[in-house]
């Protein structure tokens, strides 16, 4: 009998890894989107919540590895005193639970000038009061999760006070963490520009950082990986940030230049791949970060394109946990450059598509996704059962 392999080893110990991986899919993905100029609709979109549960829950049944669903409030509003809980029964009974609970202080005309950072208290006190809404829905939904992403900025130097609006948001901070329960957590983004074209309040992961530490365990950092200026070294920040323990989650999608929101590992797969190995490196795939696509698909089918992109994460991290960790040590004590790159080289080189065929036959899955939910036929019966009403969307 032929001994057992290191590299054996490492894909056993890669497919245990790869079996428990979640990664969290969002409901807007499912609906309409597009650019500021234009969205376009496509037939067979969902019109209701239910029905973008409907779909998350076909990108599950096919992947095996999207078990939760992130929502939008306000986009994902239901009525009734028991709505959300009753949301939350519809999802399991479709084998998928709800996820992390965003907020939206960006789409009212009263924030023109900011939310929470708005110079007028009454602007701020109706931020502040969504934000907190959003807390008692996780509360009915059993979320953990409250992220929060502002637009908050200005557009003009003088415009404001940087300082006195810095101030204004680590109030309101402070009163969302003082309302959360003790299993609850607040990931707080960042984006550098847009649509503020001067100062952003939340630009970079040094300032969501900051207001983080000062607010305590329950606040942690979230990094999107298209909101970063061109030539970031996002690895870096995740390495620090899981380092410090205040990496909270990922928001995965990709950019070619200035906007994000395309399929994650679509522009750089070497990029996540290398974002994956420092996950891996610190812990991070035990560490209950959160891993959430935050995507919208403007010209390309939604559930395909979202299927496809849980299936990049998976081939990332595939790649990262094949790394010979012991090649790769020795290389970088002896200081020997090039060996030390070329055993991560060697792992993002690896064909990892068999393995994760196998991975998913072991768990009763097709082991092609995508051509797994084209054989179903839920694409053709969407489109003819969801002919007419309102389309989700944007705004929606």
């Amino acid at each position: 009998m032929t001994e057992p392999t290191a590299h054996d080893a490492r894909t056993a110990a890669a497919k245990a890894v790869l079996k428990r991986q979640a990664i969290e899919t969002p409901s807007w993905a499912y609906g309409n989107s597009g650019t500021r100029f234009k969205v376009f609709t496509q037939a067979g979109v969902p019109c209701t919540p239910r029905e973008k549960l409907d779909d998350a829950a076909k990108v599950h049944e096919f992947t095996g590895v999207a078990p939760t669903v992130a929502l939008h409030i306000p986009w994902d509003r239901v009525e009734g005193p028991d709505g959300y809980q009753d949301l939350a029964k519809y999802a399991a009974e479709r084998g998928v639970k709800l996820g992390t609970v965003n907020s939206n202080v960006f789409q009212d005309d009263d924030y023109k000038l900011g939310s929470v950072t708005n110079p007028d208290p009454a602007v701020r006190r109706k931020a502040l009061g969504h934000l907190l809404e959003c807390v008692d829905i996780m509360d009915e939904t059993g979320s953990r999760d409250l992220k929060l992403w502002f637009s908050d900025g200005t557009n003009y130097p003088g415009q404001d006070d940087i300082r006195a609006r810095q101030d204004r948001l680590a109030d309101a901070l402070r009163a969302v963490y003082e309302r959360l329960g003790e299993d609850q957590r607040m990931v707080l983004e960042y984006k550098f520009f847009e649509p503020a074209f001067y100062a952003t309040d939340v630009p970079d992961w040094g300032t969501s950082y900051a207001h983080c530490l000062k607010l305590g365990d329950k606040a942690k950092v979230c990094v999107d990986t298209g909101h970063h200026a061109p030539g970031t070294n996002i690895e870096f920040i995740v390495a620090l940030l899981l380092r410090e323990g205040k990496l909270g989650a990922f928001d995965f999608n990709s950019r070619f230049f200035a906007d994000d929101d395309l399929m994650a590992g679509a522009a750089d797969p070497f990029q996540l791949f290398r974002i994956m190995y420092e996950v891996r490196r610190g812990g991070g795939l035990d560490a209950g970060i959160a891993f959430m696509l935050d995507q919208c698909h403007n010209i390309e089918a939604k559930i395909p394109a979202v299927i496809r992109s849980v299936m990049n994460v998976q081939e990332a991290t595939a790649k990262a946990l094949l790394v010979d960790d012991g090649l790769l040590s020795a290389a970088q004590r002896s200081g020997d450059v090039l060996a030390a790159n070329a055993v991560l080289m060697d792992a993002y080189n690896t064909d990892v598509r068999p393995l994760l065929a196998e991975v998913r036959e072991e768990q009763g899955l097709a082991p092609d996704p995508v051509a797994a939910y084209h054989r179903s036929g839920w694409a053709e019966r969407i489109v003819a059962e969801r002919a007419g009403g309102r389309q989700a969307g944007w705004g929606a």
